[in-house]
Order: C-alpha cells, then structure tokens, then sequence
C-alpha cells in the first residue's frame, strides 16, 4: 500500500514532516542531520528513487532518505543553494541553483558538482542592492533535454541539453525579476510557458522568444508559484498578494491553460501572499498550498474546494507531497521530545483554560 508524505521548508525552522495528510508535522532536531534553524527554500524527488528526497538550502545541498528519516550534507561547493531539480530521464541528474545566481549540475545525485556556463547571469542587482538567486528550475515536460529557470533578479533562462549550457530568454518581460515558472501543454500539440514576477504573469507560446503580460482579477500585480495540476486537463493554479510577505492574498485557478483566472476560494483569507503549489501525478486530485507567512491549505478534490489546516509555520518556502509505500520509514524521526499539548497531556492548567 501507498501512503502520502508531505514536506515543508522553512526559513529558519528547517523542514517539516507530514505523514497523516497535513494534520499534524513533524520538526526534526538537528541530530537528524540538518541544523534545527536551517532556510530550507526548495526540494526535488523523482519517482524511481522513492528512497530519496533532496533540499535545497542556505547551508547547501542535502539528502533525505526516508528509511532512516535522516539527512546526508553532500558534497557541494555551492553555500546557499535556492532550487533544485531532478532530470526525468535519470534520477542521479540534478541541476541546483544559487545565490548569486549560478548554475550547477551532478550525474551522481549530488556527490561531485561542475558550475554550468550561463551567459549574460549578473551575480548583482542594483534594483534591490543585493545578490540575485535562481528561484526555480523547472524541466520541460513536453520538450525532453529543455530546462528552464527563473532568477529574482535576473529575467528567464533556458537550457537546450539537459543543463549543460544556458542562454537569457526574457524578450517581453515587464520585470526580471521573476519568481516562478510553468509548462502546459496545450490540447492539439504545443505549451504554453507561465512566468511570475513582481509585476504580474508572463506568458509565452513561442517557446520563450517572447513574454506577453497577461490580465488578472487581482488587485495587486505581485505573482509567486504556479503549478498545473498534474492531470494534463489544463487546470492550474496561481499564488498572489500584496508583496513578500504582504498580508493578504488570493489562489487563482485557470480552467483554460493559463489565459483566464478566478478566486479558487481558499476559506476564510490569508494572512500574506501565497506563496507556493503542491502537485503530484500519483493524485492529481491532492492538491497543497501555503502562504509566505505558514497557513497551509489541502484539496481532495482538484483544487474545486479547499480546507485550512490546522498547523500554522513561521515562513515557508517550499512544499512538496510524494506517494511512497507506508513501509518505507524503518527509524522515527529524530526529534528533542514528543509534540503534545496540554490537553493531550491532560494536564490541569488546559482544563483551567477551557473552562
């Protein structure tokens, strides 16, 4: 049988674990591997190596293995390492992007690491006096060996041979800087390509050459995750705000492939812009998302109705889910002390406070 596990990264509280659907997580000490306060701001697995997760941190790239519920520091000359993917085609290809912006690239899971040319990449932005980051990498599911990455701030690049080399492809853009991506096929052969920036959603239909600023029912321009839902029915799904973090913010749905919008109606508001998507093939109809500032929302149903969770973070970065055999946990997680309230406890001063 299969069971669905579920992971947050945090800035500054590391990664949490779910494995009852997102009602109760689990945060790790640091004898898990990983330092308790670590910015976890991206993760990646692939479904041939179920045994593996990888993170993207400020302390560099790490592997998760789920049977000891442990964390391995690899070998990596990168520091603040911002996304990361897996190649489709080979689990042991990964491709992680940095801070200053830089890509590198690993064909042995991230045991030796080579820095990939990228023409045109500014380690510098002057628009925020700061170093630039790669936000995503993104590998294309239609056109097999075509990688795409965003970098905040520092427009969309695109590799042709699996991550070897890049090239800039922003023509069009009204900002650079450019916070998340997505490929949707389209019905009748063809993709559309999906970007994110501070100044709205870009797309794309000849293949990057060109960004078309695209009209959204949202009262502020500031776009962050987007994701399909991972049926192929052209059904995706759009995180919004006031800014980063801000204190307000919507979920758009589109039912045609990206070019119309409507409120997905998370319950009850949100307390800043959210932030990013969760979607897996193994349950297209399993949908998470979260806020800049840790509400956590689930779908069963494909994103037509949501729920809050119950769990509130700090700041989130990243989500991810994966469906994995229920026995592939063989060691707990390596925790300071069992989460309980004072209730669970029984203890007298939660009766005080209920009465």
């Amino acid at each position: 049988m299969a069971a669905k596990y579920l992971y947050a990264g945090t800035a500054g509280h590391s990664a949490w674990f779910s494995e009852d659907l997102g009602l109760r997580w689990v945060h790790p000490n640091s004898h898990s591997g990983m330092y308790l306060e670590a910015r976890v701001w991206g993760f990646a697995a692939h479904p041939a190596t179920p045994g593996r997760m990888f993170a993207a941190t400020d302390m560099g790239v790490y592997r998760w293995d789920e049977t000891t519920a442990r964390f391995t520091r690899l070998p990596a000359p990168m520091e603040d390492v911002w996304a990361i993917a897996i190649d489709p085609q080979d689990p042991d290809v990964l491709v992680a992007g940095t801070r200053p912006a830089g890509f590198w690239r690993s064909t042995d899971a991230g045991q030796s690491w080579a820095r990939m040319p990228a023409p045109g990449m500014a380690d510098f932005s002057t628009q925020n006096m700061g170093p630039t980051r790669v936000t995503q990498i993104l590998f294309d599911p239609v056109d097999d060996g075509t990688v795409w990455a965003s970098v905040e701030i520092g427009s969309i690049f695109v590799s042709r041979d699996r991550g070897l080399t890049w090239a800039e492809r922003g023509h069009g853009l009204v900002s650079g800087d450019v916070h998340g991506l997505a490929v949707i096929p389209l019905p009748g052969g063809g993709k559309a390509l999906l970007a994110t920036t501070n100044r709205g959603l870009h797309r794309s239909e000849d293949d990057g050459a060109n960004w078309v600023l695209q009209d959204l029912p949202t009262p502020w321009p500031y776009t962050r995750g987007v994701t399909p839902r991972a049926d192929g029915s052209g059904v995706v799904f759009l995180g919004s705000g006031n800014g980063p973090p801000g204190n307000d913010g919507f979920l758009l749905r589109s039912r045609d492939h990206g070019r119309t919008w409507e409120d997905a109606g998370l319950p009850g508001g949100v307390n800043s812009t959210v932030w990013c998507i969760a979607a897996d093939a193994a349950d297209p109809m399993f949908l998470l998302c979260a806020t800049n500032l840790g509400e956590v929302f689930r779908s069963r149903d494909g994103g037509e109705s949501w729920e809050r969770l119950p769990h509130q973070f700090g700041e989130i970065r990243a989500l991810l889910w994966r469906s994995l055999p229920d026995d592939i946990r063989q060691q707990p997680h390596s925790i300071t002390r069992p989460v309980q309230t004072a209730a669970e406890l029984n203890h007298p001063m939660a009766r005080q406070h209920a009465a």
